[in-house]
């Protein structure tokens, strides 16, 4: 059964992030577009045969809603939504609420802290209607479950509302649906006041995976989403109703569809009587609520029903949990601390979320950021973050009021990638199971963990699987058995090589110099050479200084690079540095992260004919124009790290070529030459008037990459594997891996990140700071096959940040005359801490930019 629902999924990654949005299978898909081929589906509010047809088939899907829950039309009813959201907002926005006076005290709002960010939400409209909002921990509530309600005035009927999630987003902490009765009937108060208790039984979570039967939990109000359980359609949720409380709620705005007699010239409006139409605004999105039936027919066809779902992935939770808890290092240290309430015991307590951050050997927390981007490189899908809890995230890390603001004052706001600040976490990793999960998963991310933490020479054990379905669930003592881990046979590393001699000048690749170029129309002669042996000379002299080894432009981003000795620059850069980019068919940048083969594609500048040659295996060689022609280029907008672009199509020729090549659709665009992309990064001093213009790179100009911090990063990999093998990682690769613009022969690992200014030659730059890197690092450049060992060894070595090169920029430049960078010219660094200049003279320390 799991094994199919899977296999019509037909994924080539571990998934793990279904609290977040399950998977729908291919047969679910296949059998609603059937649908919509055989049948005409009109607006529901026209009285045509297809409109008839649409109303009909969303009244029946309305039944099959509530009879998934147990419940029928004459107890509640579903009112659509564009997810639990809006449920929830429709909820607080018609709620009964009544503002203190003199005669009452008010209405109450109350929610559990852990919530997810749109219950507490709900409090502004509270707060808009003069209502008290009051968070209550889960102890509180716990507390309130063994006090029992405080004496009250029984005929109080001043409405209260409490809001609670039936299963935590953020720990898969599952909360007693038994204090909905218990809450309504008064039994229990979330805080002592007198009047009704109305409840908000926040579903969206726990539907996901478990069944709800609300004939026995008559919640009032019960938001969820749709895509949580299956996948499509998103954008699709409900708002039941009880009937008994649909009466109370109030409505201001109407819409289409909602009035029963309205004038548009008089203030006279009577609504529909049901609930259903009075709050669907406008036509509902019926062919999403058509689809639903198909999620309905493809989930019980799959699995059985919600029940075995249940228990499907409580027993892949408590298994992984299980063999988790049990990692430990060498010194006895825990790999993982886990955030939870529970000790899996039960799925009546417990839903199929793990929430945990990955510790050191010393205990300190590795940040989210960084085990996000290794369980990529491992095909792995997680979530990080605070996961819209922020109450839940509070509680569970130990992070104060306090230290929130604080982390927004530092720079971190929800969503980010700021994992740690002084050391201390600002979120986690959450892994959790769907209907489609099986044991091989678990399986695939536990030997991730062990694989990036323990780094096992002979495998490390982890609990023994039960044979046979993934679905049962392993024996008490079984869980205490153990297999040898197996890594993943089709590892791509690097081609083997001898290790290269640690002089340069023998590393080189056939380069190109840009020589005797004149404005207006630049020309270039095109040499087969290496440096010039002035160069060569400065290296073999020994004379302790720093100097340009290798230039790079990389004119189409995400390309190949395209190596020169001397090449001008212009106000964006290196000239025509990441002018182009490929884009999918709809207009979406493509990076290796998703299309690696994109390194194989070799662009060449020829600067005296003016076209850009390019160049792939298998393909015949293709010329693109250096200039976009004005007339006839075709406008378009794009996105470079959130920042949108204006862009010309570069035509159907190259697009069709890149299409073939790369077996997608896809477009080269290349950035307008009258637009002006303004980089957020700043230099020391910089006015907002001589803010640095980009081309389509992602942060800054340049990038510069030190000889000596790859030497180092290089000795780390070529460390002999288990089998006394030498793996040897050529200098040459690991600079291309890095997509620097300028190398340089340092003369220690990691000085540059020491620098606040830099000259190069004539040339003066503000090192902006260092460069993030993410897995792009693990793509050899060469066969475009992935390697991990990259980005792991260097997340090792640096201290859990895995920053590599540094970012420059002009600090001014007069571009009247041709400038240029060149191989061999001179690097002459500035230390932040004294901002003295090695091995320059006092006389040259603030130079001209233009000798």
């Amino acid at each position: 059964m799991w094994e199919q629902s899977r296999k019509e999924m037909k994924l080539g990654t571990v998934y793990l992030d279904h609290a977040g949005a399950t998977l729908f299978p291919q047969s679910q898909l296949t059998s609603f577009t059937h649908d919509l081929m055989e049948n005409v589906y009109g607006n529901p509010h026209s009285q045509n045969i297809s409109s008839k047809l649409t109303h009909d088939t969303v009244e029946q899907v309305r039944y099959r809603v509530l009879a998934h829950f147990r419940t029928c039309p004459e107890d509640y009813s579903v009112v659509f939504t564009a997810g639990s959201t809006a449920a929830l907002k429709l909820v607080a926005e018609a709620f009964p609420w009544v503002s203190p006076s003199q005669e009452s005290s008010g209405s109450r709002f109350c929610y559990l802290t852990d919530s997810h960010t749109s219950v507490v939400g709900m409090r502004m409209i509270a707060t808009a209607m003069n209502v008290t909002s009051i968070p209550v921990r889960p102890e509180e509530m716990e507390s309130a479950e063994k006090r029992g309600a405080a004496a009250g005035d029984p005929d109080c009927q001043l409405p209260h509302l409490f809001c609670y999630p039936a299963q935590s987003n953020f720990s898969g902490t599952r909360y007693p649906l038994s204090w909905i009765g218990e809450v309504k009937s008064g039994r229990m108060c979330p805080v002592s006041a007198p009047g009704k208790w109305f409840v908000v039984l926040d579903a969206a979570s726990y539907v996901s995976t478990s069944p709800l039967d609300l004939s026995v939990h008559q919640a009032d109000f019960v938001p969820l989403s749709f895509y949580k359980i299956f996948g499509f359609p998103t954008g699709l949720g409900a708002l039941l109703v009880h009937n008994r409380t649909a009466p109370l709620l109030r409505k201001t705005y109407f819409g289409g569809g909602t009035a029963a007699a309205y004038l548009a010239g008089e203030d006279f409006y009577i609504p529909r009587q049901s609930v259903v139409e009075r709050f669907e605004d406008g036509t509902i999105s019926f062919l999403d609520v058509i689809a639903l039936k198909h999620g309905f027919d493809a989930l019980e066809r799959l699995t059985g029903g919600m029940e075995n779902i249940k228990q499907h992935t409580f027993t892949l939770a408590r298994y992984t949990y299980t063999a988790l808890s049990s990692l430990r290092y060498p010194n006895g240290a825990r790999v993982v601390r886990i955030y939870s309430d529970s000790e899996f015991s039960s799925p009546e307590v417990q839903g199929p979320i793990i929430n945990f951050n990955v510790l050191d050997e010393s205990g300190n927390v590795i940040g989210y950021s960084q085990v996000d981007k290794m369980a990529s490189l491992h095909n792995i899908h997680v979530r990080t973050g605070c996961f819209c809890n922020t109450g839940a995230c509070q509680r569970h890390l130990g992070i104060s009021d306090e230290m929130v603001k604080k982390h927004l004052q530092a720079g971190h706001v929800c969503g980010d990638d700021v994992d740690l600040i002084d050391g201390q976490p600002t979120g986690s990793v959450r892994i959790s199971f769907g209907y489609m999960s099986t044991l091989e998963d678990a399986q695939a991310f536990l030997r991730f963990i062990i694989a990036t933490r323990l780094c096992p020479s002979g495998g490390h054990p982890i609990p023994q699987a039960t044979p046979g379905e993934a679905g049962a669930p392993p024996a008490e003592s079984e869980a205490q058995n153990t297999m040898t881990v197996t890594m993943d046979g089709h590892s791509s590393s690097p081609e083997e090589d001898t290790r290269p001699n640690s002089r340069i000048w023998n590393d080189l690749p056939t380069a190109v110099d840009a020589v005797s170029l004149h404005p207006p129309v630049l020309k270039a002669t095109r040499t087969q050479q290496t440096p010039s042996g002035r160069a060569a000379g400065v290296l073999d002299g020994g004379l302790g200084s720093h100097v340009v080894t290798n230039l790079y432009l990389y004119p189409i981003k995400s390309c190949a690079a395209f190596e020169v000795t001397r090449w001008p620059l212009e106000k964006q850069g290196l000239l025509y540095d990441r002018s182009w980019m490929v884009v999918n068919h709809n207009g979406i940048c493509l990076s290796q992260k998703q299309e690696p083969r994109l390194c194989l594609i070799q662009p060449f500048i020829d600067l005296q004919q003016r076209i850009m040659v390019i160049k792939a295996k298998g393909m015949e060689p293709i010329e693109v124009p250096l200039e976009e022609n004005g007339e006839q280029a075709q406008i378009c907008q794009s996105k470079v790290c959130t920042d949108r672009v204006n862009t010309s199509d570069c035509g159907e020729k190259i697009s069709s070529w890149l299409s073939e090549f790369l077996g997608r659709p896809c477009h080269l665009i290349k950035q307008s030459s009258n637009f002006q992309r303004n980089a957020k990064k700043h230099g020391k001093g910089q006015s907002a008037g001589t803010t640095a213009t980009l081309s389509l790179v992602n942060e800054a100009q340049y990038l510069l990459l030190n000889r000596s911090s790859v030497l180092e990063l290089q000795q780390q990999l070529n460390a002999s594997d288990e089998n006394g093998k030498e793996k040897l990682f050529p200098m040459k690769d690991l600079i291309s891996r890095f997509r620097a613009n300028i190398i340089i022969n340092g003369t220690s690992a990691f000085e540059e990140e020491k620098w606040d200014e830099i000259s190069i030659g004539p040339l003066h730059f503000q090192v902006l700071g260092p460069c993030h890197r993410c897995q792009m690092i693990c793509i050899d450049q060469k066969t475009g096959q992935r390697n991990q060992n990259v980005f792991q060894k260097l997340s090792e070595s640096r201290e859990r940040k895995v920053n590599f090169g540094v970012y420059l920029m002009h600090t001014s430049l007069d571009l009247s005359s041709p400038r240029f960078l060149s191989v061999g010219a001179q690097v002459l660094p500035v230390l932040k801490e004294s901002i003295e200049c090695h091995d320059l003279p006092a006389s040259r320390k603030y130079q001209d930019v233009i000798s």
